[in-house]
């Protein structure tokens, strides 16, 4: 009988685990060869995430997935939707061609009840088969799963003996619409299907800000002139249909919109070494306002006229002062603010003049997702260029830039004169982070446990530091812990601070979301009330000389100097 369609066969094929497979607070990133080379590491990987979920949520349920369209997306996704099927998955909600922003994902899983999502991004790593891939796992609440299920996936693919998969399932990404197919001892079908994938995350963003206000500044009488570089990541498409189509922007205000495998050979990371095109093209002063965006549209890079610089901790704590210029927090009311520790303190100046509550959580957006489920915060940043609302559990890019354009449309000033408006009331923390990349592991670790025993002694406390003119005395030094105020959780091993009595800080962190070597992470934090023009570099250069010769970090890490300053 010709339309007898024979049921798809479910197979369990034996596997051996490997030892590497802990994901970070982004996920599992590897070279992209590490998943094309090694036999079934990507499918290890993705049976652990599916394991690590109790076979009574699984079956039938809905996950949705949707990556940034780096290299090996598509082969992914393939697999992903092969195995999920096998592992009793109902339905699977994934994105136009397999294509789908961090943020909207976040929006997606939150939307249609989800039990979470796979997103298929290595964020700002540079992609192409030379570069990095990456698989982050998000809960039902649309955030990054937390620690308790990271833990758990590892612990699986250490010791995982078998994956499930449905090699006969193949799925057409290109065609909007459900896609059903029936396996083998199944009673339902399984259903897939490819959304747009702007669209719900538009809707999103419609109910937060005041549309008809940002066409109006955008392409009414006297419109502002704004210049948007998606650096060929995923936010191409949404910045054409939301900004440019919805919001008028004329079309040549939005760069490298185009998503391509490799972001173009580029870093698909906003800031001023990697966005350096949109900085060049922004000095003439032809463009009032500017935005970088990441790989996967959850980082933001913010530009006034002339290319001025908007550090992203001065950034979360501008829209905080003016965060009643955002229609939905005239609704929703202002129930706390946050930043990761080593973000500048400029927000705290805010939330202790608004009195509204502030929290420093560890670096990672869960801690942030954490308060926000719990009713205790509505605007949180990182100073790794993240900033965002409750709206999702997701730092959101172009969120962010909405956010700026409200404050310009309602103040109707300068980028600058906003900036320079809130260091006059506030006074400026002037902020800069050394990068040290790809530093031997062993000696990055040494380094850090000498420099924790010498600020942990007592004798350490109280120790003044001269350089020029300046003296700086430690009044705090530590290993930042961090208790979850809502679950009581413990944190510990966060970065080392050094708290000086000017509110000045240093901050060293050992990082792993790159994926060779270790990175060398040095913060510097200074608070001037009165020398608030001058120049970041020159303000901070007394305590990067400190921040150096405590850690003895060129002569540890055989550096002459660091690989990025942001």
């Amino acid at each position: 009988h010709s339309d007898f369609i024979v049921p798809l066969q479910v197979l369990t094929v034996p596997t051996a685990p490997y030892p590497d497979q802990r994901p970070g607070t982004s996920g599992l990133r590897k070279k992209v060869y590490v998943f094309q080379s090694r036999r079934n590491y990507l499918h290890n990987f993705i049976q652990s995430i599916f394991s690590s979920i109790d076979l009574r949520d699984r079956q039938g349920s809905t996950v949705v997935v949707g990556g940034d369209g780096r290299f090996f997306n598509t082969t992914a996704i393939e697999v992903i939707v092969q195995m999920a099927a096998a592992n009793g998955v109902g339905r699977l909600i994934i994105g136009h061609h397999g294509i789908m922003s961090t943020p909207a994902i976040s929006c997606v899983i939150r939307k249609y009840k989800a039990i979470g999502g796979i997103i298929l991004t290595a964020s700002h790593n540079p992609g192409g088969p030379e570069g990095d891939f990456g698989i982050k796992f998000n809960t039902a609440n649309g955030g990054p799963a937390k620690e308790a299920v990271t833990n758990k996936i590892f612990q699986i693919s250490r010791t995982i003996e078998e994956f499930a998969i449905c090699p006969g399932l193949h799925v057409d990404l290109t065609t909007l619409g459900k896609q059903t197919f029936d396996l083998e001892n199944k009673f339902k079908p399984f259903t897939v299907e490819i959304v747009d994938s702007v669209e719900s995350y538009a809707n999103l963003l419609r109910n937060i800000f005041d549309f008809a206000a940002l066409k109006e500044f955008l392409s009414g009488e006297n419109h502002i002139k704004i210049r948007l570089d998606s650096m060929h990541g995923v936010l191409g498409p949404y910045v054409k249909r939301i900004v440019c189509e919805e919001l008028g922007c004329p079309v040549n205000s939005a760069i490298n919109c185009v998503p391509m495998e490799d972001f173009g050979g580029q870093h698909p990371d906003p800031n001023l070494t990697y966005a350096a095109d949109l900085v060049d093209s922004m000095r003439d002063g032809q463009y009032d306002f500017g935005a970088a965006f990441d790989g996967d549209g959850d980082r933001n890079m913010i530009l006034g006229k002339h290319g001025f610089f908007v550090s992203p901790p001065d950034s979360v704590a501008v829209i905080a002062d003016n965060i009643f210029c955002i229609p939905y927090f005239q609704h929703t009311g202002v129930r706390g603010f946050a930043r990761s520790m080593p973000t500048s303190s400029a927000l705290d100046r805010v939330a202790k003049a608004t009195k509204i509550e502030l929290y420093e959580t560890p670096t990672g957006w869960k801690f942030f997702g954490n308060l926000m489920d719990a009713g205790r915060l509505s605007l949180c940043g990182e100073e790794s260029f993240g900033t965002g609302g409750d709206h999702i559990r997701e730092k959101d890019g172009l969120w962010a830039v909405l956010a700026w354009l409200s404050i310009l449309a309602t103040r109707r000033k300068s980028v600058e004169d906003i900036l320079k408006d809130h260091w006059l009331k506030y006074g400026r923390n002037y902020f800069t982070r050394y990068d040290y990349e790809n530093v031997d592991i062993d000696a990055a670790c040494e380094m850090m446990e000498d420099l924790e025993i010498m600020i942990s002694d007592k004798s350490f406390v109280k120790q003044r530091f001269a350089v020029e003119d300046k003296i700086y005395q430690v009044e705090k030094a530590d290993n930042f812990e961090y208790t979850d105020p809502v679950d009581s959780t413990i944190t510990r091993n966060q970065g080392l601070r050094i708290i000086f009595s000017d509110g000045s800080r240093i901050i060293y962190r050992l990082s792993g979301t790159g994926s060779d070597g270790a990175t060398v992470r040095i913060y510097i934090d200074s608070y001037e009330k009165e020398q608030i023009f001058e120049d970041t570099q020159v303000m901070l250069a007394p305590l990067a000389t400190i921040a150096l010769k405590i850690s003895q970090l060129h002569h540890r890490t055989g550096r002459s100097g660091p690989s990025v300053i942001t």
